[in-house]
């Protein structure tokens, strides 16, 4: 079965009420309802998971209204709502109008560059927002997505133009791992604070410059991810898969440049999460073609499995490594999906 294309009748009926709802709920977690509603469609569910999964997400995370807009903005001054929560009715007023004037490739090009360095905003949920909106084309979620980016927008030590140090995502990760400050730091249950945390560190201010991004470094970025997810299953990895095919989505939409810049950050915010990873070690290439090899249930019949689930994160996951899957054709993304659903046992013992 070949996840659905077209959006589903109940799926725009559920859509529809989504901007009433707030981009965040209690202690600013992030709303998945929006983007896993889509997911779950594209994975196949139906009507009647599209509205079960909507009803027990929106009572048990407590869902709550969107705000109203306080002062407007415009073209001159959107910029002093940047990283201000309580303006993000007013930048979506504002960007509502510029998604209407523009369109979404404009919108993202003009205003993608401006955000780029944010791209951590909600630990990486306004960039999923914008993704899933760009997915679906539709120019009311992008402009939702966009203001969301820029009230939660989470700035980082900037890029000081020093020369890298390696083409390898991995090899940044493990020096990052070796900056001694960072261990025994406080960990939050908001990922964005912990990365927020670790980015203060002034042994930690040199790591944007590490990487050096050219055209494949997207690709190893995958394949770490992959690799650390595989290894440890870890809540904050799993973002690094879902996060890269949400960058994947906007790829076509930016220049080279702000390509490069999504993916300096993010790897910079990735690098910021090695406390809540556990500082883990990358497992060695012989014990990945092993996982490979592990015999798990094709998409499909994964797909069903995670469409019953209530875990936001299994349908996300579901999607997105089977997405990624279409461009790697790395058959572990299978397995960890598989493993994620309690299909296979742990594999890494």
């Amino acid at each position: 079965m070949v996840p659905k294309e077209s959006t589903s009748d109940e799926l725009r009926t559920l859509l529809a009420d989504m901007p009433a709802w707030g981009s965040e709920f209690s202690r600013t977690f992030a709303n998945h309802a929006p983007m896993v509603l889509v997911a779950l469609d594209r994975i196949g569910g139906g009507s009647a998971q599209l509205r079960r999964f909507f009803h027990h997400y929106r009572d048990a995370k407590q869902l709550l209204p969107f705000a109203q807009p306080l002062k407007s903005l415009d073209s001159k001054n959107w910029k002093t709502a940047i990283g201000m929560r309580e303006r993000e009715p007013d930048l979506r007023h504002f960007f509502a109008g510029e998604l209407a004037r523009l369109g979404i490739r404009e919108a993202l090009q003009l205003y993608l560059p401006d955000l780029a360095d944010g791209i951590t905003a909600s630990a990486f949920h306004a960039l999923m927002r914008t993704a899933y909106g760009v997915l679906r084309s539709d120019e009311t979620d992008v402009a939702i997505a966009l203001a969301y980016w820029a009230a939660t927008y989470l700035p980082l030590p900037q890029a000081k133009g020093t020369p890298p140090i390696t083409h390898d995502p991995a090899e940044v990760l493990a020096l990052t791992a070796a900056i001694e400050p960072l261990h025994g730091m406080k960990l939050h249950d908001l990922l964005w604070q912990n990365i927020r945390d670790a980015s203060n560190v002034p042994e930690f201010v040199p790591v944007v410059d590490w990487l050096d991004i050219g055209p494949d470094t997207m690709e190893k970025m995958a394949a770490t991810a992959l690799a650390i997810f595989a290894a440890t299953q870890h809540f904050a990895a799993l973002h690094i898969i879902t996060g890269l095919h949400w960058i994947r989505l906007l790829k076509p939409h930016c220049d080279e440049a702000t390509l490069y810049r999504m993916l300096r950050v993010f790897w910079q915010g990735i690098a910021a999460l090695m406390g809540e990873l556990g500082f883990p070690h990358m497992p060695d290439r012989a014990a990945v073609d092993r996982w490979r090899l592990i015999h798990v249930p094709d998409w499909p019949e994964m797909h069903a499995i995670a469409a019953q689930s209530y875990d936001e994160h299994d349908i996300s996951l579901a999607f997105s490594a089977s997405e990624e899957m279409k461009v790697y054709s790395d058959p572990l993304y299978r397995v960890v999906v598989a493993r994620r659903l309690g299909l296979v046992g742990d594999y890494t013992k």
